[in-house]
């Protein structure tokens, strides 16, 4: 059945968010492009996108409703039902999963007597599973608001919830100080984060994130060791006297070959004592 239109914002929240869109509206050179800052703004008013927001994004903007619609369906950030104050993303992707996060992820589900995108009855904590966040050497990563929680146990992410829930401090790994998700909204739409100390607050890369860094650098790095082509000779016209003093020659064995691009493969076209020979029809 057709919706009934989206019911308006009061007048005082409505001239709220006028002010504010017209502050982040200024930030374009087209003012269409303020469509996911203000998608993050009317998220910061009621803890999701709703149909009052995507009617006030498409007014504000002079769009239509339908595309405003497609751009909050499209990115998971926008939420389109009522959530909690702490959105607690599990990483499921595949080294977390491997790590422990399916196991983090099934455990809090039965402890929180919820399922995934679903919301407690106290509206504090909305659990789901998200995608990888690059933080893979801290894995199993857990997210409350989009501040981090590394290297996470059952245990740990158990007692992370609680905590939530009883409205005791709870420190991120790295990063700002943990806030509500509204505020959280807020801040993605571009306003300031005004906290002491929030700003100033960071955290960098593991060691294993930084290691590809120190080798693009040559950190660390053992002494060259010079490979040689598949035919044995060197390349280019180099001589083996002409290779770094300190480089140590080595012929690989044919599992050591650097790439494939150095040499034809022997492979079934290319190998006469193993040919692929014609295709044979079906039923042949």
């Amino acid at each position: 059945m057709p919706q009934l239109p989206a019911p308006a914002y009061p007048a005082d929240v409505r001239a709220r968010l006028d002010a504010d869109a017209k502050e982040v509206i200024a930030r374009y050179p087209g003012s269409r492009s303020a469509l996911l800052p203000l998608l993050h703004l009317v998220q910061s008013e009621e803890g999701y996108v709703s149909r009052t927001g995507m009617a006030f994004c498409a007014e504000t903007l002079d769009l239509t409703t339908a595309e405003v619609t497609a751009v909050a369906t499209f990115y998971s950030m926008y939420r389109r039902r009522p959530s909690g104050d702490y959105q607690v993303g599990v990483c499921t992707n595949t080294l977390c999963a491997v790590m422990g996060g399916d196991a983090i992820f099934d455990t809090l589900k039965e402890h929180l007597g919820v399922g995934n995108n679903e919301t407690t009855d106290d509206g504090k904590v909305t659990l789901e599973h998200i995608e990888c966040n690059a933080a893979c050497d801290f894995a199993p990563v857990v997210m409350v608001n989009w501040e981090f929680f590394d290297n996470q146990t059952p245990e740990s992410a158990t007692q992370l919830v609680d905590d939530l829930i009883a409205g005791r401090t709870v420190e991120p790994t790295r990063g700002a100080p943990l806030c509500s998700y509204k505020e959280t909204a807020r801040i993605l739409a571009g306003f300031p984060d005004e906290r002491p100390g929030a700003v100033e607050a960071t955290g960098g890369a593991g060691p294993a994130s930084l290691i590809g860094l120190k080798l693009a650098k040559g950190e660390g790095l053992p002494k060259a060791r010079v490979v040689a082509p598949r035919d044995g000779q060197p390349k280019d016209g180099q001589s083996r006297d002409d290779r770094p003093h300190d480089a140590q020659v080595h012929d690989p064995s044919p599992a050591e070959r650097l790439s494939s691009h150095d040499a034809p493969q022997q492979t079934s076209a290319s190998d006469p004592e193993h040919p692929a020979g014609p295709a044979a029809e079906e039923g042949e």
